[in-house]
């Protein structure tokens, strides 16, 4: 066998993951305003991508509001810009004075923004008003600092402890802690945050939850010594031990709820509910609706009838133009660029060209998926939409991704970070993905998710004189034929921030 250099040629297949196709699977799987943002940015990088503004016209109204192009050189700009003589306007318009020109003063100025020059009316428009911006707690309590303190020093010392405040409103250290810090004496910080404490919000400037709410009920005039006994014990109130707290505070089982009543009114972190960011508001990627005359429909339509929309039994299926980035490809542009262009230009024309293509591309395919998908997971959950949670169906991605002949990879990227508005409410489409729980017949399979919201209603409707075990709720469920075991009940109802039955024995023996 000679031993030598040799040369052959082999035939393989493999899987290249260009940079065109990392992008359209990074599209698939962002959210709405990831994809904004994405395209966004291809908007200042490509120069042959710009953005569709045209507006949306209905589909009845799209020809007789459709206008014809007008020629760049034909228009006449001082044609809308011109106002009429008097001698040409209209007979009935004797006074000018109720006119409106944007373009003039109103006074005689030159065509300055002035507006009147006795300053009777505003002339500005909405978006020029500045919007009133709604006051930190820093802020608040500032001002009351400038206005109950007349010492300087005693100025500096709040101001430092009004910095020292975290989200709920509290303070970390403690007097001496503070103290050593700023260099003064404990008894006048001391006195200080006791000030400060009864600034509003009630609450404030507190070491721990007890001082909070003695402070708050002290300004109500209801810090008592059985308040004050109940206050030193909350640890008994948690753990719902009444017969301790009666014990402790030496009161009646009466007078006992009635101080926890009083307690349940306060506020446990006052300065929460200042600088708290508004949560943002969810967008949905699907919309759905009931079908005009849906009763009397009995066969399913194509999953995906089009790019925006499509028909699934008794149901529409759109896709939301809010969240769709509407892009175009300036090929106009790029074809006279093309004439003059250098080598040099005209490989960087092309190559943005390609990518503008390709976004415009990937995202078409994107929302063709994205309907798609949820227009097999609506088929699939109908009862859910008709009936509600308890009809909810065992649904997995092998499912979804058979139906509509895709891989699991692909479904699982196109149902997260997605929601769709239903009659029922805004959902995530990975919401409708659960696990299945076998029947006791071996046949019927039953959702997780159906069965936790099975096990939230058999707690709620406990009363005080009956309160279900975990085997007690294994019991009833496998009756209804649900084969489950204790553990997995133990489990989904630790998962609902359900307390065990001990815990809801306690909470109910005491009225609310």
């Amino acid at each position: 066998m000679a031993i030598g250099p040799r040369l052959d040629l082999r035939h393989s297949q493999s899987l290249v993951m260009t940079p065109q196709l990392r992008q359209a699977i990074k599209l698939l799987q962002s959210s709405n305003l990831e994809v904004s943002a994405f395209v966004e940015e291809e908007l200042e990088r490509n120069p042959l991508l710009e953005r569709d503004e045209r507006p949306e016209l209905p589909a009845e109204r799209a020809e007789p509001l459709a206008a014809a192009p007008v020629a760049a050189d034909t228009f006449d700009s001082t044609a809308s810009a011109t106002m009429p003589s008097e001698a040409d306007a209209p007979l009935d318009i004797r006074d000018w004075s109720n006119v409106y020109d944007g373009d003039a003063s109103g006074g005689g100025d030159g065509g300055s923004r002035g507006g009147r020059l006795d300053f009777d009316t505003d002339d500005r428009g909405i978006d020029e008003l500045a919007i009133a911006r709604p006051r930190s707690l820093r802020e608040e309590l500032a001002e009351q600092v400038r206005l109950n303190f007349a010492d300087p020093g005693d100025r500096l010392i709040a101001a430092q402890l009004i910095s020292a405040l975290d989200p709920s409103g509290r303070l970390a250290a403690d007097d001496a802690a503070i103290a050593r810090a700023l260099g003064c004496d404990v008894p006048r910080i001391a006195a200080i945050r006791a000030r400060l404490q009864r600034f509003e919000p009630v609450g404030l400037f507190c070491q721990s939850l007890a001082e909070c709410l003695a402070v708050q009920l002290a300004e109500r005039n209801r810090l008592d010594p059985a308040m004050q006994a109940l206050l030193d014990n909350l640890e008994l109130l948690a753990r719902r031990d009444m017969r301790g707290l009666l014990k402790v505070c030496g009161v009646d089982a009466e007078d006992l709820a009635e101080m926890v009543a009083e307690l349940k009114r306060l506020d446990p972190k006052p300065g929460a509910d200042y600088d708290a960011a508004p949560a943002p508001a969810l967008l949905p990627d699907v919309l759905m609706r009931r079908a005009p005359g849906s009763q009397a429909a009995s066969q399913m339509a194509s999953p995906a009838a089009s790019q925006m929309g499509g028909e699934v039994a008794d149901w529409i299926l759109e896709l939301n133009p809010d969240t769709l980035p509407r892009v175009l490809v300036n090929r106009g542009f790029h074809a006279r660029a093309q004439v003059s262009a250098t080598r040099e230009d005209k490989a960087f024309l092309s190559e943005k060209f390609q990518a503008a293509n390709w976004l415009v591309k990937s995202l078409e395919q994107r929302a063709n998926t994205i309907l798609k998908v949820a227009a097999e997971i609506v088929r699939r959950q109908d009862g859910f939409f008709r009936h509600g949670v308890a009809h909810l169906r065992p649904l997995i991605l092998r499912d979804v991704a058979e139906a509509v002949e895709m891989h699991e990879s692909t479904v699982s990227r196109v149902t997260a970070n997605k929601y769709i508005a239903t009659p029922r409410g805004l959902f995530e489409l990975k919401y409708f993905f659960t696990t299945a729980i076998g029947g006791t017949t071996g046949g019927e399979t039953f959702s997780a998710e159906a069965i936790r919201h099975r096990i939230r209603g058999m707690v709620s409707a406990e009363t005080a004189d009956d309160i279900l075990s975990d085997d007690a709720i294994v019991a009833a469920l496998r009756r209804e034929g649900v084969d489950i075991a204790r553990r997995t009940v133990a489990k989904y109802r630790e998962a609902l921030r359900i307390p065990s039955s001990v815990q809801r024995k306690r909470e109910k023996a005491v009225p609310a």
